[in-house]
């Protein structure tokens, strides 16, 4: 994320409501990379949050020039140098105790590889949206931009770092959504 710092503190934002109401409005689903899908879904579905953008992260190398493809990397020696674009999340929160435990939960899922996840705020979003954040898989050498060049043997790693990533947000969303069901039938 070209505009990627280190996470801003939460602020007050009585407009949040409103710009959740409006951001769902918006959200068309058939735009979202079709493996996250349900990840988007689930972050809409948590009422101290919503989604501003994302992307599945893609490679493209001399066998994939789609820069879209959703294809996982090909098991070959003969792959030369792969552009990976970044997958990513990103999203605003509520400053309110779920929206601050949220906070943490996402925060938590950059420990798992720092060196090719990172949490953080993105100037441009924040601009746009405050309580915005950003989990991103990148290499950490490359945290500031949108893609980045490395050779197949990393791809490979951060092809399996990305598919983890994307394990650890989906059981993190689906064990805040059991909650909110629990509170509900109460």
């Amino acid at each position: 994320m070209e505009t990627f710092t280190e996470p801003k503190d939460l602020v007050n934002n009585p407009h949040y409501l409103q710009q959740r109401q409006t951001s769902q409005a918006a959200l068309d689903i058939d735009t979202i990379d079709a493996p996250i899908v349900d990840i988007v879904k689930s972050f809409q579905y948590l009422p101290c949050c919503f989604t501003l953008q994302s992307c599945y992260g893609h490679f493209i190398h001399t066998g994939q020039q789609d820069y879209k493809s959703m294809e996982r990397l090909p098991i070959s020696d003969g792959v030369g140098p792969v552009t990976y674009r970044i997958a990513y999340v990103a999203f605003c929160l509520d400053n309110s105790p779920e929206g601050r435990e949220l906070l943490g939960g996402l925060r938590a899922i950059s420990v798992a590889d720092p060196g090719y996840i990172q949490f953080g705020s993105a100037e441009w979003f924040w601009a746009k949206q405050v309580n915005s954040y950003i989990l991103q898989v990148e290499p950490e050498r490359f945290k500031d931009k949108d893609q980045a060049t490395a050779d197949y043997q990393e791809a490979l790693h951060i092809q399996e770092v990305r598919d983890n990533f994307f394990s650890e947000l989906r059981k993190l969303l689906l064990t805040k959504q059991r909650g909110i069901q629990k509170k509900g039938n109460v």
